[in-house]
């Protein structure tokens, strides 16, 4: 037992043998074996072209297909603790007071282990990658994440906008200071009914001169239609009865209320570009939901030069009984389609292979492949990982799951409709 354990623990290199591999760069490869040395693959291909160029300990999986870890692109981890509490509301202004009564009994403990929970179930359900979105940033150096976790803080100054600035560093020096969980750092503004375009601006200006990511919510419901194009209804009433200004309302739907934001900070930021530390392309922003567009949004996105990232949930998307989401016109504009779960207050668990399975009866004539690209290849462009993650190639980080094979034929379609926890996993190249 004992020489076991050292020669697992000073091998080089293992190869590891499934009965298909998808490696997202092509068809699965019958009888296929991946290695790893330390956190990174060096090799892929058929076991026994492997086998002959490569030593190193033999982990055969049996007749399982070994994948690509999956990618959530969206997920606020902080409500965990709110699955089933609240029943699908009657309007969006109304699950936000429901979810406000239920944060009001949470207590900073409460929150860690939501998050703990959290991270527990996404991994046991195949997810290696996390994008979480938390209104805790100071926490975050309290917590361990077993998963690859790019954390971003949630910000929102509708009750004391003058604290823009103030909020945003603040945020910042709190996930740089814990900045120990395998992935990116990021700023998110919650919403445009929500954060004022000070605050937009003040994380735009950051992430021009470090590497941060940028996400928001947009266009989520129609009440956020109705109160930026029309200046009325229940989310209007709710958002000004909390004292939000509401002159920026009653003329542009949320998209070109967005648009003219960060057009505005690019503009802004390029009169003073001689500051030395600045980077030349305008940040990429993740954009979650998007389910509300206008027409003269679609003529909107298809001539402005700001592109983005965009993250569908759509469970939680049924939840909420929204808009059908844009998915066609939004690929035909050629933007970048993930899948997240969003928060356990309106979804039912962390599953990514739910949210493909409830994608794909969305959108029926999607191929397989495509619908896993979502939760692989898309989400990790989106993170700035494309040529870390969501592939199994050599240099990219060894993060692998398996689910059960029964037919190399079928697999993709099999693997989409998967349900349940994985078999085996491998995050950084440990199992």
């Amino acid at each position: 037992m004992f020489a076991t354990v050292i020669d697992r623990r000073y091998r080089r290199e293992m190869i590891i043998r499934a009965r298909a591999v998808v490696t997202m760069d092509g068809p699965p490869i019958e009888n296929g074996a991946v290695v790893v040395e330390g956190s990174r693959i060096v090799d892929v291909g058929n076991f026994n072209e492997v086998r002959a160029h490569n030593s190193g300990e033999v982990f055969d999986l049996g007749e399982q297909a070994l994948l690509p870890g999956l990618i959530n692109a969206h997920c606020h981890l902080d409500y965990t603790c709110l699955r089933g509490k609240i029943p699908p509301p009657k309007s969006f202004a109304d699950w936000i007071r429901a979810i406000n009564a239920e944060k009001a009994k949470l207590s900073a403990q409460d929150y860690r282990a939501s998050i703990t929970e959290g991270f527990s179930e996404a991994k046991r359900l195949g997810t290696t990658t996390i994008a979480n979105l938390t209104a805790f940033p100071e926490l975050v150096s309290q917590i361990s994440s077993p998963i690859r976790t790019s954390w971003f803080a949630e910000l929102i100054d509708v009750r004391d906008p003058n604290r823009a600035s103030e909020l945003v560093d603040l945020a910042t020096g709190a996930l740089k200071r814990a900045r120990n969980s395998g992935g990116g750092i990021g700023l998110a503004p919650h919403a445009l009914f929500t954060a004022s375009r000070d605050l937009y601006r003040s994380c735009e200006g950051i992430a021009q001169r470090e590497r941060i990511l940028l996400t928001t919510h947009l266009a989520e419901s129609r009440e956020e239609m109705a109160m930026f194009r029309d200046g009325s209804g229940p989310l209007y009433d709710f958002i000004e009865n909390i004292g939000r200004p509401m002159s920026d309302c009653g003329d542009q739907t949320p998209l070109g209320h967005f648009l003219k934001t960060v057009r505005d900070s690019s503009t802004a930021f390029r009169s003073a570009r001689n500051d030395k530390n600045a980077i030349q392309n305008d940040p990429e922003w993740i954009v979650a939901h998007l389910n509300e567009l206008a027409k003269s949004d679609f003529e909107l996105l298809e001539t402005s030069k700001r592109k983005f990232h965009v993250v569908h949930s759509p469970r939680s998307h049924r939840y909420f009984a929204h808009s059908r989401f844009p998915f066609e016109n939004l690929r035909a504009l050629g933007f970048n389609i993930c899948l997240g779960t969003d928060s356990l207050a309106s979804n039912q668990s962390l599953s990514l292979f739910a949210e493909m399975h409830a994608f794909q009866r969305s959108e029926p004539g999607l191929s397989p492949d495509k619908i896993l690209e979502m939760v692989t290849v898309n989400a990790a462009r989106a993170l700035h990982q494309e040529n870390a993650l969501g592939r199994i190639r050599p240099a990219f980080q060894a993060d692998l799951i398996t689910v059960p094979r029964s037919s190399l034929a079928n697999l993709l379609e099999e693997i989409v409709a998967f349900d349940g926890p994985v078999g085996w996993m491998m995050v950084d190249g440990k199992i």
